[in-house]
């Protein structure tokens, strides 16, 4: 990597779909020399993805909430197949430590997260903590 690939990282963190034209006038190449530095950091995974971030305006659950969960062996796979049909499990990843694992969940409201908590007891103990907010992770690039 060089000065210009970490300027076209700089353009691609703060708008993603910023076009290849458009970075190619900021880093003074021509677009296909730019497409071209993009595909070789995407192909040696210094560009891993693209995303959309939702603003809260736009998010429709409110209540965000890590539900840590021991569940026994005999109920895995029934737990599996409940938490699949559940809207509000966004993720589940299954831990070492005490307990099996750790679900991120985001609910409309309190009351919705009340019930999921209760439905997700029936397999095992549960402990929850809400998010109260969350720091975003600021990528330091070279100048």
């Amino acid at each position: 990597m060089d000065i210009i690939d970490n300027k076209i990282l700089k353009l691609l963190y703060k708008n993603a779909r910023m076009s290849v034209k458009d970075i190619a006038i900021e880093v003074s190449l021509t677009a296909p020399a730019v497409s071209e530095r993009i595909k070789k950091m995407e192909s040696s995974s210094i560009i891993a993805g693209y995303t959309v971030k939702f603003g809260e305006k736009q998010k429709d659950n409110h209540i965000n909430a890590i539900i840590s969960m021991s569940v026994t062996p005999n109920l895995r796979q029934e737990f599996f197949e409940f938490i699949r049909n559940q809207a509000e499990v966004e993720c589940c990843h299954n831990v070492t430590g005490p307990q099996s694992y750790i679900l991120m969940v985001a609910c409309a409201d309190m009351p919705v997260l009340e019930r999921i908590i209760g439905r997700f007891q029936k397999y095992g103990q549960t402990s929850t903590q809400i998010i109260l907010s969350t720091m975003e992770q600021n990528i330091e690039l070279e100048d």
